[in-house]
């Protein structure tokens, strides 16, 4: 997938041992540590379990609890109850494959132990091409490799990591957007589209990517303005453009559309086992053979927006609450992270800020030399992404979830603590003074090499 010159193979290296050490440490915690009875979403267990799916549950089961369980709910058993429709169907998919992966073991195993493996060895995979993906990202857009590095690293150490490796969809939503903004980087834009479209069909979030394939469209049309008759650029864009948000917006829309059938068109339903009936006769939950939900018959019928409001009670300042103080208090690092990001960025770039990115400086000299790292002009259009979802997700969302929210989205929350780290942590500092020597594998092709790596080939040192 990606050339492993030694830098990558550090980042493999180390994420592959932040896997393994989490998958180790919540076996232990889950077994040492009770869990706390919180109303959260519990289905019956319907499959018998032998001596050997209990010893997959001891070791793996705390990669089970709270979201995951709609998640391993809807792979064993589809979208049977409303509610599940609020979990996007690209992670079950993935866990299905896994499943039948696993299939020689079944005689062994039930359906809900093959998931909790999957889960296991998926998301460790996906997080750990997620580092990579991002290492690669952040080689092409920063254009230094010791920043690059120091962000794969973050990544592995994250406060998000304990999602990336939970039965959640934040892995591969992670490897999927990261490695469609290297796509696009590269100037693949029909792969980093598709990519994009993945994401989407994984987290609702995906659709704001929508917005790096417009902006890069936005670049080109600007600089086919300087040698051709604008017209006919003005009429690309416009079809680039209609491309992308049908792209984007295919795998939600058809996703709404599964939903449509379900509950609002008439057709049989099919048959629900006893204890899952009982549970939504329970818990309130609203299954197919109920009455028509009112969603049916809005304007634009979209269940998703009915969930969230009327389930999980999202909507803008509904969190604002006194009660909700702790939970605001859990994303308050990652929010102030994006703003002294923000900050920092727009006062060292206020024109290029100003000019959305697209003229980087009347007479400056940094249109020669861009400012290499975080305060490269690359960064803007990332940046602005972050900022965004900040905005929604502190607005509009359970902000106990900004740091996974973010964490998985956004390259910003890895690269700028990179560039503080470089320029103010005094090891990382004195490891700059040590002999350099070049090493190609650390530079892009055509790039010349400003930096190098020292003889001594240490792990933390620049550029590996």
């Amino acid at each position: 997938m990606w050339p492993l010159d030694p830098s990558r193979k550090e980042v493999l290296r180390f994420a592959v041992s932040c896997r393994v050490l989490t998958l180790v440490l919540q076996a232990l915690f889950n077994a040492i540590i009770p869990d706390h009875r919180a109303e959260a979403f519990s289905p019956p267990r319907l499959a018998p379990s032998g001596s050997v799916d209990h010893l997959v549950e001891g070791l793996l089961g705390g990669l089970s609890r709270w979201d995951a369980e709609h998640f391993l709910f809807i792979a064993e058993h589809g979208y049977l109850y409303e509610h599940n429709f609020a979990f996007f169907p690209g992670f079950p998919l993935a866990l299905l494959v896994g499943a039948e992966l696993l299939r020689p073991l079944r005689a062994l195993l039930n359906l809900r132990s093959c998931l909790l493996i999957s889960v296991a060895l998926f998301n460790s995979l996906f997080s750990v091409l997620a580092a990579v993906a991002l290492h690669d990202l952040g080689c092409l857009v920063l254009r230094c490799p010791h920043q690059a590095f120091y962000g794969a690293l973050l990544f592995c150490l994250s406060p998000a990591n304990v999602f990336l490796a939970a039965g959640y969809s934040e892995a591969l939503f992670a490897l999927l957007t990261f490695s469609a903004m290297g796509q696009l980087e590269r100037g693949r834009s029909w792969t980093s589209g598709l990519l994009f479209a993945l994401a989407t069909g994984v987290r609702s979030n995906g659709l704001v990517s929508v917005g790096f394939l417009v902006y890069s469209q936005c670049q080109g049309f600007l600089s086919s303005l300087m040698v051709l008759n604008p017209l006919r650029p003005l009429l690309k864009l416009m079809g680039s453009v209609f491309l992308s948000l049908f792209m984007l917006g295919l795998p939600f829309a058809l996703f709404q559309y599964y939903a449509y059938t379900q509950f609002c068109l008439s057709s049989s339903a099919r048959p629900i086992p006893k204890p899952l009936l009982q549970l939504a006769a329970d818990k309130g939950y609203r299954i197919v053979e109920g009455n028509e939900p009112p969603w049916c018959s809005w304007e634009l019928p979209l269940i998703y927006s009915y969930i969230q409001d009327i389930y999980w009670n999202v909507g803008f300042l509904r969190y604002y609450e006194l009660k909700q103080v702790p939970n605001f208090l859990l994303a308050v690092p990652v929010a102030i992270l994006v703003a002294w990001a923000t900050w920092t960025y727009v006062t060292t770039h206020p024109w290029l800020c100003l000019t959305l990115g697209m003229q980087r400086s009347k007479n400056s000299k940094t249109l020669e030399k861009p400012d290499p790292g975080f305060l490269g002009p690359r960064v803007f259009v990332y940046l602005v992404h972050a900022v965004a979802l900040l905005l929604f997700g502190g607005l509009c969302m359970h902000v106990q979830v900004l740091t996974r929210f973010l964490g998985s989205s956004t390259p910003v929350v890895y690269w700028f603590p990179a560039y503080l780290l470089q320029n103010h942590e005094p090891l990382l500092r004195s490891l700059e003074t040590v002999p350099w020597k070049p090493l190609a594998g650390d530079s892009l092709p055509g790039q010349k090499i400003t930096q190098a790596v020292p003889h001594t080939g240490h792990p933390l040192g620049p550029g590996r």
